[in-house]
């Protein structure tokens, strides 16, 4: 093998090399822009994760209101205690 056909190897094998470098590179770019978009829906998520957690919590205290106001409500038709020793 002359010194011209391992130059033109050489040469070869560097050409794939800086093409193989130049498809990383921009797969490196696909992918960054991939992971800022999931980056984005998965902070998009957390809000509406803590919104919703918070709406349910204020949904149970609104509940818990209701039936306390209930419960009040009834314990106003009940009649009064009776005084003695039979009152229980």
């Amino acid at each position: 093998m002359t010194w011209i056909a391992t130059l033109l190897g050489h040469a070869k094998r560097l050409s794939a090399a800086l093409e193989t470098i130049e498809r990383n590179r921009q797969d490196i770019k696909v992918l960054r822009e991939e992971f800022g978009e999931l980056a984005r829906r998965v902070d998009h998520l957390h809000s509406e994760f803590i919104a919703l957690r918070t709406e349910e919590r204020l949904e149970r205290e609104k509940l818990v209101l209701q039936l306390e106001n209930a419960l009040l409500r009834f314990e106003k038709r009940l009649p009064a205690p009776k005084s003695g020793r039979n009152a229980q």
